[in-house]
């Protein structure tokens, strides 16, 4: 992925954001710190390659290869950050007045509305993601989505 800019911050913003929704491991899923820390400094290297545009081609080719190796994982961590972010902005705004659902306000479809926007954003829209979406809120949804992959 090759991106263009006249604003270099722009540029560096974006490649930021691609890889830290593809590279999306937390310390809690390394065995050791130092493992981590690892993951970190080579995460930031391909990061900071692609910023200056050194061995580009590889460094695509090593982030495709992990994306498919790791693309469950990938679309759990996106998950859980959306679940995150959902349970944050619950308790910043309070219980909502009409609490059918009790989960502290956030209704089915917020939180839908929520993960579908992180998830989309890191480029996957694949049915596969509608299923992960449906288990997280724990619903049993018949709709077949497949008119949603790109």
């Amino acid at each position: 992925m090759v991106v263009s800019s006249s604003n270099p911050h722009s540029k560096e913003i974006s490649i930021r954001r691609r890889i830290a929704s593809i590279f999306n491991k937390r310390e809690e899923d390394f065995l050791s710190l130092k493992e981590y820390n690892d993951y970190l400094e080579e995460v930031e290297d391909m990061t900071f390659n692609l910023i200056e545009g050194i061995d580009v081609p590889a460094i695509e080719a090593k982030i495709a290869e992990y994306e498919k190796e790791n693309h469950d994982q990938i679309m759990i961590n996106r998950a859980r950050k959306a679940e995150e972010l959902a349970a944050a902005q619950a308790a910043s705004k309070g219980p909502a007045q009409n609490d059918s659902d009790g989960d502290g306000g956030i209704t089915q479809m917020i939180r839908l509305k929520i993960l579908w926007r992180n998830m989309l954003w890191g480029g996957f829209k694949t049915s596969n993601t509608i299923w992960l979406v449906n288990q997280i809120n724990g619903k049993a949804w018949s709709w077949d989505l497949e008119f949603y992959r790109l």
